[in-house]
């Protein structure tokens, strides 16, 4: 499968101009179909043939078993999440907490990776926030920060800039200083290669609904199984237990102790399907056309406009503009589909490799009017 095949899978895709997959991807029929034919089988033939948990509890070990191949992990490091937000909510409620603890985090994180730490400076936890500036990080300054910190939370891809963060070379410093390694790396799956044994990261957050094509609700959370031990969910169920019945309980060893109970497996089932279909384009291949697209865009912005490096390190390019959201919704009435982002006040445009050249040239077109 090309990209050009893809795209004319998704029917979102076929009329307007979406550049707007650093938020949401529209998912391929077969991924969609892939959900719609588990809940009608599950549903519909439910039978003493055919235990209903045991075909769910079937389809999350296949699931769990993909995801980690995708990521490089192995399957008992890996619990299906709804969301990133939820994978790390789970981690922060996982750890008992003490007044005085210290969270590290940028000044680039997304609500996902800055309303959990809010919660928490509620009941005495230090928050304390790198500063940052143009999407980069100064790791002598992450450094002093983690010196004494319990948790470091940072993004992989600023969902600010688009811009990488040398998350191997973070979760290295925040490895010497004993600080746990939580990475939000949402903006990754799909468009960019992910090894998180290459990070060493203690926890990494991501979901599928973005550059994966994925839907709704088919998130995961990679936990490196050492570090797992050291977490106590704030939830149990049957699903994190080894053995449900038992008192007292035991929680699953590795990630899953993370999963709780009857979750609906069909946005999983359709997050596997979207890796294949991923994985079938080749995610170096898609990497390459979104570094071709974005740079396209990034070269057609007036350089005092454009707020994301010149030669893209992703396929989210944040532009300058006078009234981010007024243009946001002009572009739509023009059928040109990006989003407005608060820090920097600013439009995202996010170029997948669905995209084309045409598409990148309407949109330059229709913000032209925007620098003159």
């Amino acid at each position: 499968m090309n990209p050009r095949e893809l795209r004319a899978d998704t029917p979102a895709l076929h009329e307007d101009v979406y550049l707007n997959f650093g938020a949401h991807g529209p998912s391929p029929r077969y991924v969609v179909e892939a959900a719609d034919e588990f809940v009608r089988s599950h549903e519909y033939e439910t039978s003493t043939r055919n235990d209903p948990y045991e075909v769910a509890f079937d389809a999350y070990d296949r699931v769990r078993e993909r995801v980690a191949t995708f990521v490089g992990a192995d399957d008992d490091e890996i619990a299906l999440t709804e969301s990133t937000t939820a994978g790390i909510n789970a981690v922060a409620t996982a750890i008992d907490w003490e007044p005085g603890d210290t969270v590290v985090r940028t000044d680039l994180e997304h609500p996902a990776g800055t309303l959990p730490w809010q919660r928490l400076e509620q009941e005495g936890v230090e928050v304390r926030v790198v500063e940052t500036a143009d999407g980069r990080i100064d790791l002598d300054a992450f450094a002093e920060a983690v010196a004494d910190a319990r948790l470091a939370c940072f993004s992989a891809v600023t969902w600010t800039h688009g811009t990488q963060l040398p998350v191997s070379d973070l979760v290295d410093i925040a490895h010497e200083a004993g600080t746990f390694a939580l990475v939000d790396a949402v903006q990754v799956p799909g468009q960019l290669p992910l090894n998180v044994g290459e990070w060493g990261a203690d926890a990494v957050a991501a979901a599928g609904h973005k550059w994966l094509l994925g839907l709704w609700g088919g998130g995961f959370l990679y936990v490196d199984r050492t570090a797992a031990d050291s977490l106590l969910p704030a939830t149990v169920g049957y699903r994190s237990v080894e053995t449900p019945t038992a008192d007292p309980y035991e929680f699953a060893a590795g990630a899953r102790r993370f999963e709780v109970g009857s979750a609906n497996p069909a946005p999983h089932v359709a997050l596997a399907e979207a890796i294949e279909a991923i994985d079938e384009v080749g995610v170096n291949r898609i990497a390459a056309r979104i570094q071709e697209l974005a740079g396209q865009l990034a070269a057609g912005v007036p350089d005092d406009r454009l707020l994301s490096p010149a030669d893209p390190e992703s396929g989210l390019v944040t532009i300058d503009v006078d009234d981010p959201e007024a243009t946001v919704d002009r572009l739509a009435s023009e059928g040109i589909v990006v989003r407005a982002v608060p820090t920097p006040d600013a439009v995202r445009a996010s170029v997948h490799a669905v995209n084309t050249h045409t598409e990148v040239e309407e949109l330059l077109n229709a913000l032209e009017s925007e620098w003159t």
